[in-house]
């Protein structure tokens, strides 16, 4: 018999990933990055009205408090979060922000058996300083490659404020086609970029 949603979603939080490219490491999330990350928010609180769409911690305390939320979102197999390494240094944070396990029929080959069967990739800020390099594309690039090619997903989704062009030129630069608008927390619109599930498509 096939695990259920509920293991396989546990089997997912317990792996410690590890994903290495050529400049960018992404490491699973722990307390000890609450340093490196506090220096990250540094840089946003000095141009904060640069950034009016996105949610990024500002202080120490915000930081760790988004640090303890992710791991908790991690340890019930709803996130997996990662720190940012570029050249050496902790630029920032990404994560798969969420992990969508399917319920198949018994013995579906549809079942991704290994991972979830979709993911969002996304709750990323990457530091001022390193916006504009290559460290969040092959970030992005790292993140599709370990849900295509290991998990085997059916479909990775991106999802920005409709209003924040910064960001949706970001998703659209590694290829991704614009999916749709939906509403999102406190009313706000949603901007969904779901092409590379489209043009990865598993289901086929």
């Amino acid at each position: 018999m096939e695990q259920d949603p509920h293991q396989r979603r546990t089997i997912v939080a317990g792996e410690e990933i590890v994903l290495t490219g050529s400049e960018v490491v992404l490491i699973p999330l722990t307390p000890s990055h609450c340093s490196p990350l506090e220096r990250v928010a540094g840089e946003f609180a000095q141009k904060k009205s640069e950034y009016p769409f996105s949610f990024v911690p500002l202080t120490a305390a915000e930081v760790r408090s988004y640090v303890d939320a992710a791991l908790h979102q991690r340890q019930a197999g709803e996130r997996y979060p990662f720190a940012v390494q570029w050249n050496g240094t902790i630029v920032g944070s990404t994560s798969y922000a969420t992990l969508d396990f399917w319920t198949w029929p018994e013995e579906s080959a549809q079942m991704r058996r290994r991972g979830p069967d979709a993911v969002e990739i996304g709750a990323t800020w990457i530091a001022p300083s390193a916006q504009r390099t290559r460290c969040n594309t092959e970030s992005k690039l790292l993140l599709l490659i370990r849900a295509f090619e290991n998990w085997k997903v059916h479909r990775v989704t991106l999802k920005t404020d409709e209003r924040n062009n910064r960001s949706r030129r970001a998703i659209e630069r590694i290829g991704a086609r614009f999916g749709g608008c939906a509403q999102g927390r406190h009313g706000r619109p949603r901007w969904s970029a779901e092409g590379l599930g489209l043009l990865f498509d598993r289901r086929k």
